[in-house]
């Protein structure tokens, strides 16, 4: 992509894989040429999740579309504090603070991420169960 489109469908760009789901980053620096955050979507499969950590120097800001799950956000004591989310929970995780998502539904869990600045993303291709999935070519509408 030039990093000069406006409109981004998921099968424009590449999945990356999980043992716990996937996520489909939409609108990154590389993709819309976005300067100030990236963004995409995020599928936890049920009783899945992933791992507490943090993005040094990135606030995230996480909504959820569909599923339910439990959301810790450590405070600035780094004190993990457990919500319940489910369709329409907006979660703010503040610059470099502790977290985790877990998917305690039936069904997959879908989550709208955005992370500022943008590069949060890159890091997770250095977890070893990361796979790539390359977008798919349609024809133009």
């Amino acid at each position: 992509m030039s990093g000069k489109h406006f409109v981004i469908e998921t099968h424009e760009v590449e999945t990356m894989l999980f043992d716990w789901g996937r996520i489909v980053m939409t609108c990154t620096p590389e993709v819309t040429g976005s300067a100030g955050f990236s963004a995409g979507i995020v599928e936890m499969q049920p009783g899945q999740g992933h791992d507490r950590h943090n993005h040094p120097g990135a606030e995230e800001l996480i909504y959820v579309i569909s599923g339910e799950g439990e959301q810790m956000v450590e405070d600035a004591s780094g004190n993990p504090i457990v919500y319940t989310v489910a369709p329409g929970s907006t979660i703010y995780v503040p610059e470099s603070r502790y977290h985790y998502t877990v998917n305690t539904g039936k069904e997959p869990m879908k989550v709208f991420v955005v992370y500022s600045p943008p590069g949060s993303e890159k890091e997770l291709r250095q977890l070893p169960d990361f796979r790539s999935v390359p977008p798919v070519q349609q024809p133009k509408r």
